[in-house]
């Protein structure tokens, strides 16, 4: 009978301890949305971090430190649920760092000095890519948990699942505000983030209620205001002692301790100039960062080699074949009416980051429009509608996407009783002149708001010899605008 007690003893010691096993990694799920969108948006935010906010250089040891200590997380993940991760460095005070669908990743100056530890350090690291092992901005687009500012998409609008950057990360909660990138996580992606951030550290050789310790530090700072982590990543609940009970049987190790790498890197980055978030704010309404940042080599690491290339030319097309028809006709897209050209036909989007096209047949190639419309939307989320700075975001998209450069500052424009904006930016045309060389572009951007909150805009574009002979058909276009 002893014997059988002791049996019996062991066994459920042995279940409720399972320290030979280890922490394992969960399956993520499905989000619902590829990993080459993601991966597209998070690299095309990652581009606008970089407008937006100042970096360091990817030479700098505070960069070339984090993404060493990066990569050696990024090395326990399993192959088949890991990401591409990049790793930044900005020039901000406060504690922050985020990551970005598909794996980019940045961390604040500010986390830097304020780890006690490199295994602190690394918990917040852990923690900002365990949203991206999650999929947890991909998932929020499922959840349709519309943000305020601009919330996505107005295909009610306008008929269809259209929309660009703007839209498409602010579904995904990701946003860009006067406290510069803002991620919105629910409880329930803080309580899992946790949980898989501490099997990372843990694989990686450090004490994984670090993670916890992070929190501790992120609690004292800031005096009465939270800092923007906090804000970004709300407290699940007994989050300390929830960290603490899921590694407490884990098999014991002997955890890294503070590499002198990381000391040295932490008393460098003491002395480097840092900026406030109020200054970055006001930094990013003057349009200094992206200078800034050009100056001293900041840049996305794939931003060389996933930059839109030069549209290489298409073969030249005659200009009757394209020219717009003096007979007009009336299409209903949705709940929105416009004119267009009897031979332009219509063409919806084949994705939802896509564009209704109004354009000849022979104006469009695999390279993109030259000769036509192109028409989206945004949608705000019954907030009062700042027409300057939704066109200002729209123009930056343009230039960072398609290389168009703004020719003026954002005009208004009577479009059929609605006051919108008009801004004319140029750009490279997919197709060649009449002799076979390269031309230019002339893009001319209409943003135009709705009284439900949706602002709706369009693009009209030819080559700039040949502008003039299209502008009247897409004013006449613009004048037929109904809601």
């Amino acid at each position: 009978m002893r014997r059988r007690l002791w049996l019996i003893a062991l066994l459920v010691a042995t279940l409720a301890s399972p320290q030979s096993a280890g922490p394992r990694f969960p399956d993520p799920g499905n989000a619902h949305m590829s990993r080459e969108k993601q991966r597209e948006l998070g690299l095309r935010a990652a581009a606008q971090v970089y407008q937006q906010m100042p970096a360091l250089p990817d030479n700098s040891p505070e960069t070339q430190y984090i993404r060493q200590l990066g990569q050696k997380l990024v090395a326990t993940i399993p192959s088949q649920y890991s990401w591409p991760f990049e790793f930044h460095v900005v020039l901000q005070k406060e504690i922050n760092a985020f990551a970005l669908p598909g794996g980019p990743m940045f961390v604040n100056i500010g986390t830097i000095t304020a780890a006690a530890h490199e295994s602190e350090l690394a918990g917040v690291m852990a923690h900002e890519m365990s949203h991206v092992y999650m999929q947890h901005s991909a998932k929020q687009q499922q959840k349709a948990e519309w943000t305020s500012g601009l919330a996505g998409l107005a295909g009610g609008i306008i008929g269809a699942t259209t929309g660009g950057v703007v839209g498409d990360l602010a579904q995904t909660g990701v946003q860009f505000g006067a406290q510069g990138v803002m991620l919105k996580y629910s409880r329930n992606d803080e309580t899992q983030a946790d949980s898989v951030g501490t099997v990372i550290l843990y694989k990686a050789g450090y004490d994984p209620r670090a993670l916890a310790d992070f929190f501790r530090t992120l609690q004292t700072e800031g005096g009465g205001a939270p800092p923007q982590f906090l804000s970004d990543h709300p407290n699940p609940g007994n989050r300390q002692q929830a960290i603490e009970k899921e590694v407490r049987y884990w098999p014991p190790k002997q955890y890294a301790g503070d590499s002198p790498e990381f000391l040295k890197v932490r008393e460098h980055a003491m002395g480097v100039k840092a900026y406030t978030a109020e200054e970055i704010a006001q930094g990013e309404k003057a349009g200094q960062w992206s200078a800034f940042n050009a100056r001293n080599g900041a840049a996305p690491v794939s931003s060389a080699a996933n930059a839109v290339s030069p549209r290489a030319p298409a073969a030249a097309v005659s200009l009757q074949s394209v020219l717009p028809s003096r007979q007009m006709v009336a299409t209903q897209l949705g709940q929105m009416e416009i004119a267009r050209p009897e031979n332009w036909p219509v063409k919806m989007p084949q994705d939802e980051a896509g564009f209704i096209t109004i354009a000849p047949d022979a104006g469009v190639t695999a390279n993109g429009v030259g000769y036509g419309a192109l028409i989206s939307a945004a949608r705000t989320n019954g907030e009062r509608i700042n027409m300057d700075d939704i066109t200002k975001q729209l123009v930056q998209e343009l230039q960072r996407s398609q290389g168009a450069k703004p020719l003026n500052k954002a005009e208004s424009i009577d479009v059929n009783g609605h006051l919108g904006r008009s801004v004319m930016m140029q750009s490279t045309s997919p197709f060649p002149s009449a002799d076979g060389r390269q031309q230019l572009e002339r893009d001319w951007l209409v943003t135009v708001p709705q009284s439900t909150g949706a602002v709706v805009f369009f693009v009209f574009v030819a080559p700039q010899s040949e502008f003039d002979r299209f502008q009247p058909a897409y004013q006449a276009m613009l004048k037929s605008l109904q809601f």
